[in-house]
């Protein structure tokens, strides 16, 4: 959708939409956005950053936005472009973080007058917040699978640790590129020329930026932790189950040497006695155990 939207004192926010209007719309040459820009602004795979245009003083800042629906197993990122000029603040925006526009609005209606950086950072707030209901569901979701697995070690619930862990790279990633552009603003020079409410703005948006870091990257700390525990158990139960295979292999191999032993076409000792087979079973039964206490035991001193 576009938007134009008056702030006050000749300033203005406009707002593109990158999927209804395209890449060589006359709107783009009205409002002074260069080529470059548009292709960041196209490119859903670009990264957090910042770029100075020291020629017009133009300010390009994209963004990573939570998309809400997930088109794989997991959650993912899409970057939103937010342009500072002189007069105005242009945001270029698709269907995939259009959310974020809708609440810049709700903001603008309820203040009035702001100023360009007062809504920039507000809106980058507004971003941070969007992944905290996101991050709450993922995070019960892991202790959700976490007990399904204690229980019962299943294929299906390693695949959704495995797409939870996956998913929760991609965020961890998005939050650190956050964080990481709000810290290059600080040391930038416009950060000296901003008054104090824009200075208070943009401490709002740092402190959601870092706390948004550290619980994703807590959280994907801890899936990595469960997902190499139960790699570990994986492997253990596997040890296990071929220690009792070779202990039932060792103990056939009995039966095998003792009937082979009296399948002989030779004389041999007790050939003759009707009740050998009762001698033999007896004795390979009671050598089955002893040999299986002495395997177990050979086993669990290792």
């Amino acid at each position: 959708m576009f938007i134009e939207k008056q702030l006050g004192q000749d300033r203005k926010w406009i707002n593109i939409d990158s999927d209804m209007i395209a890449e060589n719309s006359y709107l783009y040459k009205k409002y002074e956005i260069d080529k470059e820009t548009i292709e960041y602004a196209m490119d859903k795979n670009e990264r957090a950053h910042m770029d100075y245009n020291r020629e017009n003083g133009t300010i390009t800042f994209i963004y990573n936005v939570l998309d809400l629906e997930k088109d794989k197993e997991y959650y993912e990122t899409i970057p939103m472009t937010f342009i500072v000029q002189d007069t105005r603040l242009v945001t270029i925006s698709n269907q995939d973080n259009a959310y974020i526009i809708e609440q810049m609005v709700r903001y603008l209606e309820s203040h009035g007058e702001l100023s360009i950086y007062k809504l920039l950072f507000a809106g980058l707030e507004m971003i941070s917040n969007a992944y905290y209901p996101i991050i709450d569901r993922l995070d019960k979701h892991k202790d959700e699978l976490n007990r399904l697995l204690r229980k019962t070690t299943t294929t299906k619930n390693l695949y959704a640790l495995s797409d939870l862990e996956t998913g929760m790279v991609y965020l961890v990633a998005a939050a650190k590129q956050n964080r990481m552009l709000l810290e290059h603003i600080k040391a930038h020079a416009i950060y000296r020329r901003m008054n104090d409410i824009e200075k208070e703005q943009f401490d709002d948006a740092m402190i959601e930026a870092r706390q948004l870091a550290s619980m994703t990257e807590l959280i994907s700390n801890v899936l990595q932790q469960l997902s190499g525990s139960y790699n570990n158990i994986l492997n253990n139960n596997l040890n296990d189950n071929l220690t009792t295979l070779t202990i039932f292999e060792a103990l056939l191999a009995v039966l095998a040497v003792i009937t082979g032993f009296f399948g002989m076409n030779i004389p041999l000792p007790m050939t003759k006695d009707p009740n050998a087979w009762i001698y033999v079973s007896v004795c390979s039964f009671i050598l089955w155990l002893i040999l299986g206490k002495v395997m177990r035991w050979i086993v669990k001193q290792r």
